[in-house]
């Protein structure tokens, strides 16, 4: 099938594109009166993106800046940690296999609570030579008295007596040696001779962590690693990782505002305790400690929010929450340079404060004018 191709008129086509031209006129004028509907804003963009022309600009209410003195505060993340100055191991100096396990990771204790209990043959040898020691100091005393009662009367010479009495001084060493060699792996002397030892927690805490099982074999402290390590966790430290352009914001010594996600109404006080000296190569950050006392809201490994507070006050702007535009992950405000022109400035945001305001931190000095809703004006120019 053949197409056929129609061509028009050179004189209707230009009469066509007089008629279109003429409507579009029309429409962007609005030249009818009798519609009653307000001319559109027209916004021409300058080169600078930054720089908007509005036509009809008084629509929109402007807002004097204000001031306000405020000391500079830092906002950074930490994270939980125990105090390790208050972090006690707990070890076995016996070696043996655990037979009955009464404590878990994470466990609350108390001090002298039993935490397991080892069966060891290091504890029964050194049961039998307790018993030993014994025995031979009571063979040695009873010798030194037939030897007194003997030299008494002239029977023996001073140095049997002697002897008798040097032998019975170290039996009683002996037994010394022993008795307190069973106090060392934790078992009292005075009891009926057991393989079993009690191993206790050496303080009241929260059990950080546990490297034995229930039937597990336990070595002799030298080549062994903590059974558990409890923590007392009435005080805790926060880490904060700050950049090294803030560290002059903090000193050791200040305070520090602590915000719990999980409880957004507590604010806790910490002290400024450590900074580190030495900065993260990698993200150019340095540790900031931060000694805070626990009401038990505070758990290891929890992330929370410090805010620290400079000592120098400085003047900032503060202008209304409406005029403060976030987009983009970034505060912006509309502030008018000319008649019908205006600039989008970028500043940071502070904190918000009474009567629906906020604090500008830079980007704004006091006195300047802003558009007092940026959002409207937004939603207008992106028309």
């Amino acid at each position: 099938m053949s197409r056929v191709i129609r061509h028009r008129p050179a004189g209707v086509a230009a009469a066509l594109l007089t008629v279109a031209l003429a409507a579009g006129c029309t429409a962007r004028g609005n030249s009818n009166p009798a519609s009653g509907a307000p001319p559109p804003v027209e916004v021409d963009h300058d080169g600078d993106d930054g720089m908007l022309r509005v036509e009809h600009p008084d629509r929109f209410a402007l807002s004097i800046a204000t001031s306000r003195h405020a000391a500079p505060e830092l906002s950074v993340t930490g994270v939980v940690n125990p105090d390790v100055s208050l972090a006690v191991p707990v070890v076995s100096l016996i070696s043996g296999r655990v037979i009955e396990l009464r404590a878990r990771l994470g466990d609350q204790v108390q001090k002298n609570q039993i935490l397991l209990r080892i069966q060891s043959a290091d504890v029964a040898a050194a049961f039998a030579d307790y018993r030993k020691a014994v025995a031979d100091r009571a063979l040695a005393d009873s010798q030194l008295e037939r030897a007194q009662a003997l030299y008494d009367r002239g029977a023996i010479a001073k140095k049997d007596q002697d002897v008798a009495q040097n032998a019975a001084e170290k039996a009683r060493v002996d037994v010394e040696n022993a008795g307190e060699r069973l106090r060392v792996l934790g078992v009292d002397a005075d009891r009926e001779p057991t393989p079993i030892v009690d191993v206790v927690a050496p303080v009241s805490g929260v059990i950080t962590e546990q490297n034995v099982t229930n039937a597990a074999g336990v070595k002799s402290l030298d080549n062994s690693p903590n059974l558990f390590t409890i923590a007392d966790l009435s005080r805790v430290w926060i880490v904060c990782d700050v950049y090294e352009n803030d560290l002059p914001v903090v000193q050791i010594g200040d305070t520090a505002d602590i915000h719990i996600a999980a409880y957004p109404d507590r604010v806790l006080k910490g002290r400024i305790s450590n900074i580190g000296a030495i900065l993260d190569p990698t993200i150019r950050t340095g540790k900031v400690r931060i000694e805070v006392a626990n009401p038990g809201l505070l758990r290891v490994g929890m992330f929370v929010t410090a805010t620290f507070h400079g000592h120098s006050t400085e003047t900032r702007a503060v202008v209304p929450a409406a005029a403060v535009l976030h987009l983009h992950d970034r505060d912006w405000v509309y502030v008018p340079v000319d008649h019908d022109q205006f600039e989008r400035r970028e500043v940071i945001g502070g904190l918000m404060l009474d009567d629906h305001k906020q604090e500008l931190r830079s980007g704004l000095r006091p006195g300047d004018r802003v558009v007092a809703n940026a959002l409207v004006f937004q939603n207008t120019i992106e028309q």
